[in-house]
């Protein structure tokens, strides 16, 4: 097992790194990573990006918004809030998104800190009921990519002005993220340390529990490749705004398993294009094959129940039930 320790605070920059290594350091059945960021929003791959921003604050304010390629909701990240990554070639066990395994060293460190903090909900992490951390996945060839957004001493009121959308700009059409109840970390702790010393004593858990992790540090030709990723990816606006079509008609709802957003267009009465947007999970993040599957079906609750039957929808909306996608889709 290798680790990183990654000083870049440039949001575009540090998802492309995650991302470099996630589908290039194969050679490593584990990787772990700790980093910064400047103030941004990552939404999640999924999300139609200006209906989880107040966009005019943004801009004011000179916050990065930045689309990563994991699933769930949109998060806020600034000078005080630490991210943690864990990548691993380890085999799936019954749950395709153990969230609470991967939690765990954040939780043991936060122990050993005095505080006491749970795994809740669906992937979340709390102290007395408020969420300190939001977790998300991504799967690659049997290689999975866990991140979590740790709430150290990150400005609430920014967060909260940042992640509040404007009327004027998305009406009620917009899926936005669940608003949990947040606090941070920092109240919490007995002895107070800063967000750099409390990322050592991660790491320290880190290497407590894998005694042989070393760390890794890239070469030239390595960070030319990231590098080129942000600039032609994760710091392009078509990546991280142009994303979301037009479309007649916009269909929603929120289910246990996330919220899902449909985009439709019609053309006699059958499905001429389809995209999904939410904050849904799934082990095969490139949906073609389901939006190809709909398209010249019959606008019909029947027709598309029929055809979503007949894939293995799970691989793409984790904890998504056959009526709930049909329901998603037409009513």
């Amino acid at each position: 097992m290798i680790y990183i320790i990654n000083r870049s605070n440039k949001p575009d920059y540090n998802i492309a790194l995650e991302e470099y290594c996630f589908k290039n350091l194969r050679q490593f059945d584990k990787i772990f990573i700790l980093w910064i960021n400047e103030p941004a929003i990552i939404v999640g791959k999924h999300q139609n990006t200006l209906a989880e921003i107040n966009a005019r604050y943004v801009e004011e304010n000179g916050i990065h918004v930045v689309r990563r390629i994991t699933g769930g909701g949109a998060v806020y990240h600034d000078l005080n809030n630490l991210n943690y990554t864990i990548i691993s070639d380890d085999e799936e066990g019954e749950d395709e998104f153990d969230f609470k395994t991967f939690s765990q060293p954040v939780i043991e460190t936060l122990a050993e800190l005095g505080v006491e903090a749970t795994f809740s909900g669906r992937n979340d992490i709390t102290i007395d009921g408020k969420k300190i951390c939001g977790n998300a996945q991504a799967y690659a060839d049997d290689r999975v990519m866990h991140h979590g957004c740790l709430l150290f001493d990150t400005d609430l009121t920014v967060l909260s002005n940042a992640l509040e959308v404007s009327g004027e700009t998305i009406g009620s059409r917009g899926v936005k993220s669940v608003r949990s109840r947040v606090d941070n970390i920092l109240p919490n702790l007995p002895v107070k340390i800063t967000v750099h010393q409390f990322a050592e004593r991660i790491l320290a858990q880190m290497k407590r529990r894998f005694p042989g992790m070393r760390e890794y540090r890239f070469s030239e030709a390595e960070e030319a490749a990231i590098e080129q990723s942000r600039r032609e990816k994760f710091g392009n606006w078509e990546w991280n705004y142009g994303m979301n079509p037009a479309a007649e008609v916009v269909r929603e709802r929120r289910f246990p398993a996330g919220k899902m957003q449909v985009f439709l267009n019609l053309s006699k009465g059958k499905i001429a294009d389809i995209r999904f947007f939410g904050t849904f999970f799934g082990k095969n993040s490139d949906l073609t094959e389901v939006q190809e599957a709909l398209k010249g079906v019959k606008y019909a609750l029947e027709e598309v129940r029929s055809v979503l039957t007949q894939l293995d929808t799970s691989r793409y909306f984790a904890g998504f039930s056959i009526e709930e996608l049909t329901e998603t889709i037409v009513s």
